[in-house]
């Protein structure tokens, strides 16, 4: 028994030593951890960083005056390549369109312009058409009878040959005139329809709960076809909108699949997946298609959320390069370049060709400087070329202009209450919607 307790009181020694062993403290300076992920703090270099040598020329198509801006660029039929956009626009007019964002709602339709008017969708489902002299003509509300205007938040608007075409989170695609706004028919789409429709020929195409993709007649709203893909639950509020040639039509869903299909039968074609994440950010975890697939030529431009951009041929889905680096918004194709604010904000032109980035410029990321309180970062809608100048809208309060071809910046003017959608460009008016609610028009 003495030998056992004199064992046991060694080993309870050798415990305490152990346990009083000096701790090996690393030397250097201490740093907080979203201070090694994000290097964007505080106001970034606004300078263009190129990769190496001497940055290529770029040739834009010539820019041309557009009376009209219908759809989604994802619409390679109806698409501006350059819309004629003159000197440095200054703020026209605002229009008044109803809710602006808020804490259970927000606005994800980009203004389209038509038969001489802007239409605009709010975020509780008000529809408002106004002049391009910024005056309302007439708005329609689509909240369902048994809704609250809260319930849904986010839609889509598509104008084509006299109607306007609205999908709304509260799962509905409706059919409006545009001349008076009197609502023609309506499609339940048995889930969310924040996503932004297409239309070509006698088919409206939407995206449905960021997986199950409709083909409607126009005329009356009845099913043409319908195509689904895999659910995904994590994702961004608005769903791609389908990518149009003239034989083919593209879909991106929320799991990261793309889909090509025929326009009119609907036969599935081929199948795709975007996949990848970005290491150091909880939003790079969402594989949603947030770059919508936009069709140029013989390729399609695509990318998700989590920080890829892919070019893929359209005739049969095969990958052709990947970018490290992830769309949160639409690619502009212009030229042998695609330009696109990435997922770490950056506004780059990289090449069509193989997706080498050719220029990046760093843009405003979190909205507070202080490492503890970066919880918001700065969203930046765009980019579009007009008038030979590369645009971003910016939530920021600021507008600003660069040079398409090394990215120097060219200047910026202030917009109230910072853009909550895309800029659209028609009858050299810039038009953009603020998140308090308000049409913006820049001459």
């Amino acid at each position: 028994m003495k030998t056992l307790a004199g064992v046991i009181g060694l080993s309870a020694l050798c415990l305490v030593a152990a346990c009083t062993k000096k701790e090996n403290i690393l030397t250097g300076e201490r740093l907080e951890v979203n201070e090694i992920l994000q290097t964007e703090q505080g106001e970034p270099d606004l300078a263009p960083q190129t990769v190496s040598g001497s940055v290529p020329p770029l040739a834009l198509p010539a820019a041309r005056s557009n009376a009209n801006w219908t759809q989604s660029i994802a619409n390679a039929r109806t698409r501006v390549a350059h819309p004629a956009l003159r000197g440095a626009p200054q703020l026209a007019w605002t229009a008044n369109i109803g809710q602006g964002d808020g804490r259970k709602s927000r606005i994800t339709a980009d203004p389209v312009v038509g038969g001489g008017r802007v239409f605009t969708l709010d975020s509780r489902a008000q529809v408002t058409a106004v002049s391009t002299a910024g005056q309302v003509i007439w708005t329609r509300d689509l909240v369902p009878e048994n809704d609250g205007a809260i319930d849904g938040s986010g839609g889509g608007l598509a104008y084509d040959n006299g109607q306007l075409f609205v999908s709304s989170g509260f799962g509905l695609l409706t059919a409006l005139d545009a001349a008076t706004g009197q609502v023609q028919w309506q499609q339940n789409l048995r889930a969310t329809g924040s996503g932004s429709p297409t239309v070509a020929g006698n088919l409206v195409y939407v995206v449905a709960g960021d997986e199950l993709a409709w083909a409607l007649d126009r005329t009356d709203g009845r099913i043409a076809w319908q195509m689904e893909a895999r659910p995904d639950i994590q994702n961004v509020l608005g769903a791609p909108s389908p990518g149009i040639s003239d034989k083919f039509v593209v879909f991106g869903f929320g799991s990261g699949e793309v889909q090509g299909a025929f326009l009119q039968g609907g036969l599935r074609r081929w199948t795709t997946q975007i996949a990848g994440r970005r290491e150091g950010y909880s939003s790079g975890q969402i594989a949603d298609t947030t770059g919508e697939p936009v069709i140029d030529g013989n390729t399609i431009f695509a990318g998700n959320h989590t920080g890829r951009t892919v070019a893929l041929n359209l005739g049969n889905g095969e990958r052709l390069w990947t970018a490290a680096d992830g769309p949160l918004n639409r690619v502009w194709p212009a030229g042998d370049s695609i330009f696109l604010v990435s997922d770490r904000n950056e506004l780059l032109r990289l090449a069509k060709s193989d997706g080498r980035r050719l220029w990046g410029v760093k843009l405003p990321f979190f909205t507070k400087s202080k490492p503890r309180k970066q919880a918001r970062i700065f969203a930046h809608h765009g980019p579009i070329i007009a008038g030979g100048r590369l645009i971003i809208a910016s939530s920021d309060g600021l507008m600003r202009f660069y040079d398409p071809t090394n990215g120097a910046a060219l200047g910026q003017v202030q917009m109230p209450g910072g853009a909550t959608t895309n800029p659209v460009v028609a009858g050299n008016t810039l038009y953009v919607v603020s998140s308090k609610g308000q049409l913006m028009a820049f001459r």
